[in-house]
């Protein structure tokens, strides 16, 4: 399994994003109190965005940094310490309150700040200055991270703000990263069909997309409930939203491998745009377009670029099967439905609850569905 970053973090994101949704929702029916020292709402707030989806940036990232450089993997003992520090934070987050909170807060930020230093040394290393910025990422999560220690620890009331920056740092990566990726793939997609319509190269319309991402998710940061921010998200929403209109996803229908991070992305054009709107002319719960960002663009976003990354770094083909396809619609189905939840009345709860369990479903078939491709490499089941 420690031969490549993508089989242990794959696996323990996936894993954690089935289970934690669970706890999470059981503790809000009020069927069981979790022994988290922090507030179940931010206990949940933080997991999703530092455990769950902090494991699938650092299997993304781990995986990627070899190409990018031409250097060795990380792999063996030292991966697998890295995981260990991971999965050290998950345990005490879980259990805060039983244990001391600067010990919590150690364990949790240890990850963090190792995995900076491993991917600050490997592009360092290998001259790769194009990707630098991935630093500032994860400098940014690991402050996100810290800032809601702080307020565990007594010191200042910041868990709201480092849950915002956590959550803005992975919006912007799937905005920078999808933005390269999503045209990328469709093109060569396109390209072995025989399409003479591709995706254009990366212009103005692209810079003024990003640029106005940007601006939305700092200012949602920094003054979140502000006219300006909801301006910039409206904005940004639809910038997002002619950028990807660009890129020919209609014509990656055939192909649910392809179409499902187009699918990705437009979450996040449609999340910042619901945000933007409700901000100007409340007609829906904040929830709403929260909720599109976060299962809609990262939940999609994550198993599309996990499911892709999986079966490239395995040797198998690039098509999703019937079952990578029920994982799309699984997550897709769990968007919609929490989506659905404030206007289900007094159906409110059973609707949030089966959104969750669409969701931990989604996950759960994407393990059993890869579990050998993750858990073993090529050599190991001779294929």
């Amino acid at each position: 399994m420690f031969t490549a970053a993508f089989r242990p973090f794959f696996l323990a994101a996936t894993l954690w994003a089935a289970l934690a949704v669970p706890f999470w929702l059981l503790s809000y029916a009020g069927v069981i109190a979790l022994p988290a020292g922090i507030a179940p709402y931010l206990w949940h707030q933080h997991e999703m965005v530092f455990g769950f989806a902090f494991a699938a940036v650092a299997g993304f990232l781990l995986t990627a940094i070899p190409n990018w450089t031409g250097r060795l993997p990380l792999r063996g003992a030292p991966l697998a310490a890295l995981v260990a520090l991971w999965l050290a934070g998950r345990v005490a987050l879980l259990l805060s309150a039983r244990l001391p909170p600067p010990a919590v807060a150690a364990l949790d930020l240890a990850f963090p700040a190792a995995l900076i230093a491993v991917v600050g040394r490997e592009l360092v290393a290998g001259r790769n200055w194009r990707n630098l910025p991935m630093i500032v990422a994860l400098g940014l999560l690991f402050t996100g991270n810290l800032l809601v220690h702080l307020q565990q620890l007594g010191l200042a009331y910041t868990a709201f703000l480092g849950n915002r920056l956590g959550l803005a740092t992975l919006l912007m990566l799937i905005a920078l990263i999808g933005g390269r990726i999503v045209p990328s793939f469709t093109r060569n997609w396109l390209a072995k069909r025989g399409a003479s319509a591709l995706p254009p190269p990366a212009g103005r319309v692209d810079a003024a997309a990003l640029g106005l991402t940007f601006a939305a998710l700092a200012s949602w940061v920094v003054f979140p409930d502000s006219a300006l921010m909801y301006g910039l998200s409206l904005a940004a929403g639809v910038a997002l939203g002619v950028r990807l209109s660009r890129w020919r996803g209609l014509a990656t229908l055939d192909e649910p491998l392809v179409f499902v991070l187009h699918a990705g992305y437009a979450w996040l054009a449609l999340g910042l745009a619901l945000a933007g709107l409700n901000g100007l002319a409340p007609f829906m719960p904040r929830s709403v377009a929260l909720h599109a960002l976060t299962i809609g663009a990262i939940g999609t976003m994550t198993l599309a670029v996990m499911t892709r990354a999986t079966l490239g770094h395995s040797g198998r083909t690039l098509s999703a099967d019937r079952p990578t396809i029920a994982v799309y619609v699984l997550v897709t189905l769990a968007a919609l439905l929490r989506l659905a939840a404030p206007l289900a009345g007094s159906g409110y709860l059973a609707v949030t609850l089966a959104a969750g369990f669409a969701w931990s479903a989604a996950f759960l078939l994407f393990v059993a569905t890869y579990w050998r491709l993750l858990r073993f490499d090529r050599n190991q089941t001779g294929t």
